[in-house]
């Protein structure tokens, strides 16, 4: 199983797209774990993720995120966040861990 943590300004602004992702992930029947926190929880949300996606209103934390976080971080798509698109984020997350 693949864990997949999706990050923000407070966890909120994801939680819709996370139900996204798991819908994509069951129609595709890949087994992953998606779950969305706020950045400030970032090291105890990526401590055991496969990948680290983050939201675009934070993408000036990138750089500091990749460091911090022993896993692959990305910034989710903008297009796929804003239409909340879980098999493109989905596919976006795959592709970041190298699938």
């Amino acid at each position: 199983m693949k864990k997949i943590v999706l990050l923000c300004s407070a966890g909120m602004s994801t939680s819709l797209l996370v139900t996204r992702i798991r819908e994509a992930a069951r129609s595709q029947a890949y087994d992953a774990q998606v779950d969305a926190y706020p950045l400030s929880q970032a090291e105890k949300a990526a401590a055991h993720a496969d990948v680290v996606l983050i939201g675009p209103q934070v993408r000036f934390q990138l750089d500091d995120l990749k460091k911090r976080l022993s896993c692959p971080v990305d910034v989710i798509d903008m297009m796929a966040y804003g239409t909340m698109d879980g098999a493109k984020t989905l596919a976006q997350a795959q592709k970041v861990m190298g699938e």
